[in-house]
C-alpha cells in the first residue's frame, strides 16, 4: 500500500525549483552568449559595409545561431520537468486526492447509470417547513381506508389496494410527498408476512398495494419511517458532508512509541489540510486519508478503528428525527381480510424454475408462510438439518466479504453445522478474516470485512483488504461461492462514496466471471435496521438502489435482504434474529443447490 505525505511533495517541489533555477541559470547563460555573439554581428555590418548577399547570409547565420540556443533552453527545461514528475508525482502521488482508477475498467453502461445519481435516487421533494414542528407528518393523524368497497372474501393470487393520506401533526391533510412510510400484509395465525408497495402520488396520498399470497385471515400495517421534513434533513446532510463520522489511524514508531490521528475519505475532513498521508489500494484505486502525525512517518500507520460521531443535525431537526415521531405505526384504519381457498391450494406456489443467477427479480421478491421465506422469483426450498446443507456445501470454497450483517450469515452456519470447524487465525473478530472448515466433506467457509470506511473496534490495518482485492486473486469455478454483502458501513457518506466503491466491484466481478463463468455470485442487499441520522432505512434504501443498479446486467444472484427484514412484525434490528437469518442462508443454499 503507497504511502503519500505532504512533505514529499514539499522535498519534490524543492528539488524541481532547483533543478528550474538551474536550467534557467545555464540557459541565461547561452542566451548571453548568443546576445554577445548578435553584438558581435551588428559591430561587424557596421564597421564594414556589406553588400544585400552579404548581409543576407550573415543574417541567416546569426538566426540559425540564435534559433538554436533557444531550442536547447527548452529541451533543458522539459528535461528537469520529467525528471521531476517520474521521481515524486509517479504512480498519482499527488498529495491531494487524485482521481480513483481500477486496475479493472468499469463498464460503460455503469459509468452512464451512476453518471446522473439525483434521477437514480430520486425522491420528492419536501417544501420548507419553516421550523414548525406541528406541520410534519403524524404517524397519530395520518390515515388509510381501502381503495374499493371491502369483501366477505379475497381471492388468492389477487391484490388488495389501500389508499393512505398523510396528515400533519394537527391533522391536515399534507399536500406533498416524500414520507418514508412502511406496509406489509400480515397473518399471524399463519406467522406470514409480505411487504406491500407504496406508491407516492406526491401529493399528501399514496396507493399501497398487497399481493394475496396465502389463505387465511390477514391485516394491514403501516408504519411511518420518516416524515418527508426528516427525510429533507437527511438529505441535506447527504448533500452538505462529506461524512457524519470520523475514524482512528493508530501509528507506531520504531520503539513501540504511539501517535493516534484522525483519518476519512477525504484529507479536508482529516482536520490536518495542509500536512496529511494517503493510501491507495493498488488493486481498486480507492484512497484513505489520515492527519500527519506529530512525529512519525505515513508508512507507520498499523491500526485502525471508529471514531467519533459528529453533531450534524441543529435542534429542530433532532426534534424531527426524535423517537416519538420515527418508526410509529399507524392507527388501524381496515378490519381483518379473509383470502379464500383456491382448489384446495392454500399457497401462491414458488415458481417451478430453479435458483439461479440473473433471474427476473419480481416485486415483492417472496413472503413468509410458517416462517418460511418462499421466493417468488424460484423454487428455493428450506436446509432444515445439518446434514442437508452438509450435502449442498460439499467440495465448495465460499468467499464471503462484507459487513457483521453477511458474517452472521457465516456464524449460523458454524453453529448449525457441528462438523463444520472454525479455525483460529488470530484475527480481530469484528474484521476478520474468519475461517471455518469441513475437511471430510472438503467444505471451506471465509468471512472478512471490507476495507474502509469500516467502523469497528481497533484493527490491523494489514487485515483491512478491499473487496477487488480479495476477488483478484480468486481462481473461480464451480466449486467456488462469492457472497458480497456491503451497505451499512457506507450510510454515513454520501451516495457517490458507495457509487464508487461499486463501480469497481462491478468490474472485478465482471473480470471473475469471464475467468471463470460458472463461479457462483451473490449480491445480499442491506436489510432494515436503522433509523437515526447516521444510518436510517432511507439511506439504506438508497444503497439498496445503487447496488441493483450496480449489478444488473451481470450473471449474479440476489437475496433481498430489505425485504426479508420488513415483512414480519419482529423487532427491527440491524442485526436480524435468527429466524430471518436462516431463511436468507436457505435461499443463498437454494443457488448453491438449485435441484
Amino acid at each position: 500500500m503507497p504511502v503519500r505525505r505532504q512533505k514529499g511533495y514539499q522535498e519534490g517541489s524543492l528539488l524541481f525549483l532547483a533543478g528550474l533555477n538551474l536550467s534557467m541559470l545555464l540557459g541565461m547563460t547561452l542566451l548571453r552568449r548568443a546576445v554577445s555573439n548578435t553584438l558581435t554581428h551588428c559591430r561587424a555590418l557596421i564597421t564594414f559595409p556589406m553588400s544585400n548577399k552579404g548581409l543576407q547570409v550573415s543574417t541567416d547565420t546569426y538566426l540559425r545561431h540564435f534559433k538554436w540556443h533557444k531550442i536547447l533552453v527548452v529541451v533543458l527545461a522539459f528535461a528537469f520537468w520529467v525528471l521531476y514528475f517520474r521521481i515524486f508525482w509517479s504512480g498519482n502521488t499527488d498529495p491531494w486526492p487524485p482521481r480513483p482508477h481500477s486496475v479493472y475498467t468499469p463498464s460503460t453502461s455503469l459509468s452512464q447509470t451512476f453518471t446522473n445519481l439525483t434521477h437514480l435516487l430520486y425522491w420528492p421533494l419536501t417544501p420548507g417547513d419553516g421550523g414548525d414542528l406541528l406541520a410534519s407528518t403524524s404517524p397519530k393523524t395520518s390515515t388509510y381506508h381501502l381503495r374499493h368497497r371491502a369483501q366477505a372474501t379475497y381471492a388468492l393470487g389477487s391484490y388488495l389496494e389501500v389508499v393512505l393520506v398523510a396528515r400533519d401533526q394537527r391533522g391536515r391533510p399534507k399536500t406533498h410527498g416524500g414520507d418514508l412510510f412502511q406496509a406489509r400484509l400480515l397473518g399471524p395465525g399463519l406467522k406470514a408476512g409480505v411487504p406491500g408497495d407504496v406508491q407516492d402520488l406526491e401529493n399528501g396520498t399514496y396507493l399501497l398495494s398487497f399481493p394475496l399470497l396465502w389463505a387465511g385471515r390477514a391485516h394491514v400495517q403501516v408504519r411511518l419511517i420518516h416524515s418527508s421534513e426528516a427525510v429533507a434533513v437527511l438529505r441535506r446532510i447527504w448533500r452538505e458532508h462529506w461524512a457524519t463520522v470520523d475514524f482512528i489511524g493508530y501509528f507506531r514508531g520504531p520503539k513501540g512509541n504511539e501517535e493516534n490521528v484522525s483519518c476519512n475519505v477525504t484529507p479536508l475532513l482529516t482536520r490536518e489540510e495542509d500536512s496529511f498521508c494517503y493510501y491507495k489500494d493498488e488493486d481498486s484505486g480507492e484512497l484513505w486519508f489520515c492527519a500527519q502525525p506529530p512525529t512519525l512517518a505515513c508508512s507507520m500507520l498499523v491500526g485502525h478503528s471508529a471514531g467519533r460521531y459528529w453533531n450534524v443535525t441543529t435542534s429542530h431537526e433532532e426534534a424531527l428525527l426524535a423517537w416519538n415521531l420515527t418508526d410509529k405505526l399507524l392507527p388501524q384504519g381496515i378490519g381483518r381480510i379473509y383470502v379464500a381457498l383456491d382448489t384446495n391450494r392454500n399457497l401462491v406456489l414458488s415458481p417451478a424454475r430453479p435458483c439461479y443467477p440473473a433471474i427476473p427479480a419480481p416485486k415483492p421478491s417472496g413472503f413468509y408462510h410458517q416462517d418460511v421465506w418462499h421466493s417468488l422469483a424460484c423454487s428455493n426450498r428450506p436446509f432444515p438439518t445439518a446434514d442437508s446443507i452438509l450435502r449442498c456445501l460439499a467440495g465448495h470454497i465460499i468467499h464471503m466479504m462484507g459487513d457483521s450483517t453477511l458474517r452472521q450469515w457465516w456464524e449460523y452456519l458454524r453453529d448449525t453445522v457441528p462438523s463444520l470447524k472454525p479455525v483460529d487465525l488470530h484475527a480481530t473478530y469484528q474484521v476478520g478474516p474468519l475461517m471455518a472448515v469441513e475437511t471430510s466433506r472438503g467444505i471451506v467457509l471465509h468471512w472478512r470485512a471490507h476495507s474502509w470506511p469500516l467502523r469497528s473496534l481497533r484493527t490491523p490495518v494489514a487485515s483491512l483488504h478491499s473487496v477487488v482485492r480479495e476477488l483478484g486473486g480468486l481462481a473461480g469455478g464451480p466449486h467456488t461461492v462469492v457472497v458480497l454483502g456491503l451497505g451499512a458501513h457506507f450510510t454515513t457518506f454520501p451516495p457517490s462514496i458507495f457509487a464508487r466503491r461499486l463501480a469497481g466491484i462491478r468490474a472485478a466481478v465482471m473480470a471473475l466471471l469471464d475467468r471463470e463463468p460458472s463461479t457462483l455470485v451473490v449480491i445480499k442487499l442491506a436489510n432494515t435496521g436503522y433509523k437515526s441520522v447516521y444510518g436510517s432505512d432511507w439511506f439504506t434504501l438508497q444503497v439498496n438502489r445503487l447496488l441493483r443498479a450496480a449489478f444488473t446486467g451481470l450473471h449474479v444472484a440476489f437475496v433481498d435482504a430489505w425485504e426479508m427484514t420488513s415483512s414480519l412484525a419482529l423487532p427491527d434490528n440491524i442485526h436480524p434474529n435468527q429466524l430471518i437469518v436462516r431463511n436468507e442462508v436457505d435461499l443463498l443454499l437454494s443457488f448453491i443447490c438449485p435441484t
